[in-house]
């Protein structure tokens, strides 16, 4: 696939390609509409401090493991159309909470279910599979990724300067902000009547079960397992944080682990309840994949995208404070590191497809995202800010690249369970945001950087290790198992 097909604007891929980047980009545009109006809110409202703020900026990332997960589950189900369109409009309620609230707890309760939001992005992950070919979905995904991800880079650049000269006063902020959340939620409704999933009934393959993700052996079984814990276990962190800073009674903290704890135990009994009757029965040669590949892209998009929306969170402020700058020019300059969405992700999902190697590029990508943040861990005032802005870019097109590189792998690992791999593989990718956000609370932004830097090292090693390339990555049709012609029978019948 060419750069030019994206003008190609009659094709009906090519069109569903765009409405789909484009909903993307209004709800990470809404996800992201806090960090770059941080100061204006501090200026407007004096009960609020640095530290409700920071704790803010983990809870809009804290829910977003969960909904992956569930949104996998739903995708799979009834498909990414209505999947897309109820969550624009849903997410807008509080988003509107968020932008009109007066207390603490308003504010921390809206942004901590606005962070389901962050979902949206395995919708049209799943949505572009739907609707291009194996050896196209590499740059088909990275270009729908990247210029959705640039709806974080866009709030960064015009929602200050909205909030002051749109709006202005005290609460320009809030309009501000309303006015994002109104505009998704007109979207969502246009989505739902503009669009199909994928170009006719059989593009959508449903699993046998959508519960949980179906596995090959019993060996995947227990990694499953495994890595399913972290995917909700995480939030332990978010209410053990939330406690030290007062906002819940450590009885109330104990409740929270105590229900943490039954959805963890409730997520592992159903994939024991789906997979041990398929085992039991044996799955076919033919239908088999490694979930160690899985468990390889779930660590990259830990190291990667976790990495992108904890720097996201932190970098207007970082610039702001370090060189001097006023809350405008420091969003803008932030930007950088998202804008570089727009190139970047289409072109690692690009060479994916060109390479001939997905593996590789892989590995090449996760290598140069742990340069990168050591290079911006020596980043202080001392430095040229025309000299600090080109390391934050320089990193960036390797995070964003490796995020493209991700999402080219994922369609071809297991065709029929794309939306529940994806679910997971997202998941961790906030799983990631909020560890490293944790983390930002005790730390020096340079500190933080190089810790950034450790977990891309670590997840190249787990690459190296685990990571296989994929069976028919660059044919013209995915892979169709004797299972899945067994579903599709089955369906067919039901159907008559």
């Amino acid at each position: 696939m060419k750069v030019s097909a994206v003008f190609k604007f009659r094709s009906p891929e090519i069109r569903a390609l765009h409405l789909t980047w484009i909903a993307f980009f209004i709800t990470f545009y809404v996800w992201f509409n806090m960090a770059p109006l941080a100061s204006s809110m501090l200026k407007s409202a004096d009960w609020l401090t640095r530290d409700d703020l920071r704790l803010f900026a983990i809870c809009n990332v804290a829910l977003t493991i969960p909904a992956r997960i569930i949104v996998g589950m739903a995708l799979d189900r009834f498909g990414p159309r209505r999947v897309f369109s109820v969550l624009m409009v849903t997410m807008s309620i509080p988003a509107l909470t968020f932008a009109f609230g007066s207390t603490l707890t308003q504010l921390l309760v809206s942004r901590l279910v606005l962070s389901s939001i962050g979902a949206s992005f395995v919708v049209g992950i799943h949505m572009t599979a739907l609707w291009f070919k194996p050896r196209d979905i590499g740059f088909a995904e990275g270009f729908y990724a990247g210029w959705g991800n640039f709806g974080s880079a866009a709030a960064a650049m015009s929602l200050p300067t909205i909030a002051l000269t749109m709006y202005g006063g005290d609460d320009g902020w809030r309009w501000a902000i309303g006015q994002s959340a109104i505009v998704m939620a007109a979207y969502g409704v246009y989505y739902w009547f503009a669009i199909t999933d994928g170009p006719d009934e059989k593009a959508h393959r449903k699993p046998r079960k959508t519960a949980a993700l179906e596995v090959s052996t019993w060996g995947d079984m227990v990694k499953l397992m495994l890595w399913t814990i972290p995917l909700v276990g995480v939030l332990a962190i978010l209410v053990w944080r939330i406690e030290n800073m007062g906002y819940i009674t450590e009885t109330g903290a104990w409740i929270a682990y105590a229900v943490i704890a039954l959805v963890v135990v409730y997520q592992l009994v159903q994939i024991l309840r789906v997979n041990v009757p398929i085992l039991k029965k044996g799955v076919p040669e033919d239908d088999r994949y490694s979930f160690n590949s899985v468990a390889a892209l779930n660590s990259t998009y830990f190291a990667n995208f976790g990495a992108e929306l904890a720097v996201v969170s932190m970098l207007p402020m970082f610039f702001e404070e370090t060189w001097g700058l006023n809350a405008a020019t420091a969003g803008l300059i932030a930007a950088s590191f998202a804008f570089v969405n727009l190139v970047a992700r289409p072109m690692g999902g690009m060479v994916s497809d060109r390479m001939g190697n997905r593996r590789f590029v892989m590995l090449s990508y996760m290598f140069g995202i742990s340069a990168g943040f050591v290079l911006m861990g020596m980043l202080n005032s001392s430095w040229p800010i025309i000299i600090a802005i080109a390391v934050t870019i320089f990193t960036s097109i390797f995070v964003q690249g490796a995020e493209g590189a991700t999402f080219g792998i994922i369609p071809s690992i297991k065709r029929r369970v794309t939306g529940q791999i994806s679910g997971m593989a997202g998941a961790y990718g906030n799983v990631g945001a909020v560890v490293y956000l944790t983390l930002f609370t005790y730390v020096t932004p340079s500190q933080f950087f190089y810790i950034i830097a450790g977990g891309a090292f670590v997840s190249w090693l787990i690459c190296l290790v685990w990571l296989k390339e994929p069976e028919d990555a660059f044919g013209d049709e995915y892979y169709i198992s004797s299972v899945d012609r067994m579903i599709a029978e089955q369906e067919a019948q039901q159907g008559k």
